[in-house]
């Protein structure tokens, strides 16, 4: 059996921008792509703390260092600058795997986005 696991998460970053013109996904700093293990194209869940919408989208890079969290095309209409969201992927498992399974989980300076 597989199941469905947490694989990467941001917990609480604050968007940066959002950006109705774009073709589509969320830009997210490289160096948080890299402490939370999140790759080029990979498909993310984002829940918004401040109105409670979820969406999925895929990322894309951001500069590294800049702290950039910005959603792009349609998803830019379900936040706003400054909402504080939380950025999840997921992967597909074994159930065995799964249990022991450690997920890379984040939790940066939410005021800019910065690695603590």
């Amino acid at each position: 059996m597989q199941i469905q696991v947490v694989k990467s998460k941001l917990h609480r970053v604050k968007v940066t921008g959002a950006d109705l013109n774009y073709i589509g996904s969320i830009t997210i700093d490289q160096d948080l792509m890299d402490a939370s293990n999140l790759i080029e194209g990979e498909k993310v869940q984002i829940v918004n703390i401040n109105n409670g919408e979820r969406l999925e989208t895929y990322v894309i890079p951001g500069e590294r260092t800049k702290g950039e969290i910005i959603l792009n095309g349609p998803a830019a209409r379900r936040v706003a600058k400054g909402d504080i969201i939380i950025i999840i992927s997921y992967a597909i498992m074994d159930f065995e795997i799964a249990k022991n399974f450690k997920p890379s989980i984040v939790f940066p300076n939410e005021e800019n986005n910065s690695l603590m």
